[in-house]
């Protein structure tokens, strides 16, 4: 059975849901724009609170400074940073234009299924690489590890 590439689109000012989360992103590049996080100068949210409770890199730590080096055209170092967010970046992107296109424009763009376990492995997959590896500090997972710029 095969999905209409024609959807439907919700009535009224409800099929804009999407264009109001634009500025979401906008504003998360404005912060790091704003605040280098590159840089030895505390931001004004303070230090990561998994760093300080546990004193190893977590799951978020080095997105803004992932965010600095994509926006700022060097993905070499935004891998460095957060290799596994960088990877969800196109993902990401894509989901959200799929849902974007379905209702705002009523067009279906082709979407992959996933599957429980597909969702399962990639969460464990994450959380292994972002809070064991990238905590390694001896080869090959040196080139993850990023010292603390507090």
């Amino acid at each position: 059975m095969t999905t209409p590439l024609v959807l439907e689109r919700p009535a009224g000012w409800v099929r804009y849901t999407p264009l109001w989360l634009l500025p979401l992103p906008a504003l998360w590049f404005a912060y790091v724009l704003a605040f280098n996080p590159t840089d030895k100068i505390m931001d004004p949210t303070g230090p990561c609170p998994w760093h300080m409770l546990f004193g190893i890199d977590g799951p978020t730590c080095g997105i803004t400074r992932m965010t600095w080096y994509l926006l700022h055209g060097d993905l070499v170092n935004a891998g460095r940073m957060h290799l596994a967010a960088l990877l969800l970046v196109p993902l990401g992107a894509y989901a959200y234009l799929w849902w974007a296109a379905g209702w705002v424009f009523g067009r279906r763009l082709p979407m992959i299924r996933v599957t429980k376990p597909v969702v399962i492995n990639a969460v464990v997959a994450f959380l292994l690489y972002s809070v064991v590896l990238r905590n390694l500090p001896w080869p090959p997972f040196d080139w993850f590890y990023v010292a603390d710029l507090t």
